[in-house]
């Protein structure tokens, strides 16, 4: 099986338990069709660089997954005709990393420049 990350864009007026339902929906979903998640996570409700459907906001889900095709037909097929889910993208990894990604990752080693 390949290995693969899946992010998706929720819309902005579900809530928060809603928006980690889904994400446990889709790890249920992954489970079910014989592929295995490493991780999966909530980045929060985010800023949108760019409107979609009349939204600036969207509530960010993370997953983190070995796959066959039957899984990633099957998380399309619900993902897109889901009212909830604005958009999603599946990427095929080399590898699948353990530690939190970059959006959660608390000691930003970027130095900054003052305003």
């Amino acid at each position: 099986m390949a290995k693969y990350e899946h992010t998706f864009v929720a819309r902005p007026d579900i809530s928060p338990a809603q928006a980690e339902s889904l994400l446990e929906d889709l790890k249920t979903l992954v489970e079910e069709n014989g592929g295995t998640v490493n991780k999966t996570e909530y980045w929060g409700l985010r800023t949108l660089a760019y409107r979609i459907n009349k939204n600036r906001k969207g509530h960010y889900g993370y997953i983190d997954m070995e796959a066959g095709n039957k899984v990633l037909d099957a998380l399309d097929y619900r993902q897109r005709y889901a009212d909830d889910v604005m958009r999603h993208m599946t990427i095929k990894v080399d590898e699948l990393s353990e530690e939190p990604s970059a959006i959660l990752r608390k000691g930003d080693d970027r130095k900054r420049k003052p305003r």
